[in-house]
């Protein structure tokens, strides 16, 4: 798995990190049902890379893997506009805008058309009360259904998220185009002061953690009631929505 991950999107090879650090989490607690789930999990996002590794698929849109790597460090369904700043503040090549437009209907189609083609496929974040697609989100489908719901307070939520991580990787690569991009998200935080230039990074990640606290347990039991009723729909729509 070590050696075939190098050749194979990054995004595969987060979730397989994410997934071992849960699975040792779920193994230290006990929780047995959970870490039962995990290894099942594992094993299927690693035949998926081996997979992906024998075929050698070529990809219809190469900008897939830009933005599937943008994602992974917002950890949250974001607008092609965030997924573009975000690109362009940390890698050397520029990611077009004009390449996400209709690339989530692209994306559905070719699930459609194959499911088990793609290793990952770019989809949508769903709302808590219709389960329709989130205007204007994109996601990605190795995450769980939970975290592509989307209710009253989630979009708040996934900011501050958002906030805490990007604070942690400004602090790794501390540009001038990425502590504006940190301070355009954060300065409704309260208590987050200054300008790009002046921002205290610390201070920062502190104050959106201290509102994350607020609100997440609330917007978390949104999100788990919508997840039981989303777990009926077929895979399709639990991808890029229910259909009316």
């Amino acid at each position: 798995m070590t050696q075939a991950m190098g050749e194979v999107p990054q995004v595969l090879s987060d979730r397989v990190a994410e997934l071992q650090g849960a699975l040792r989490r779920a193994v230290t607690a006990g929780d047995h049902s959970a870490a039962r789930e995990l290894r099942a999990e594992l094993r299927a996002v690693d035949r998926g890379a081996h997979n992906t590794v024998a075929r050698k698929p070529r990809t219809p849109n190469p900008a897939r893997n830009h933005i599937a790597n943008a994602l992974t460090l917002l950890g949250h369904p974001a607008t092609p506009k965030l997924i573009t700043q975000v690109h362009n503040t940390f890698q050397k090549t520029p990611l077009n805008p004009a390449r996400l437009h209709n690339l989530r209907r692209d994306e559905e189609r070719a699930f459609r058309a194959a499911p088990q083609a793609r290793p990952y496929f770019l989809c949508a974040a769903l709302t808590v009360d219709s389960l329709t697609a989130a205007r204007g989100l994109l996601a990605l489908s190795t995450w769980p259904l939970e975290q592509r719901l989307v209710g009253p307070l989630t979009p708040r939520v996934h900011l501050l998220s958002m906030v805490t991580r990007l604070a942690d990787k400004v602090s790794a690569h501390p540009s001038p185009e990425a502590r504006r991009l940190l301070w355009q998200l954060a300065k409704t935080v309260p208590d987050v002061t200054g300008t790009p230039d002046t921002l205290d990074l610390q201070a920062c990640k502190t104050a959106a953690q201290r509102e994350l606290a607020v609100h997440r347990e609330a917007d978390a039991r949104h999100r788990e009631q919508a997840r039981r009723a989303a777990e009926q729909l077929d895979a399709a729509a639990q991808l890029f929505g229910y259909r009316r």
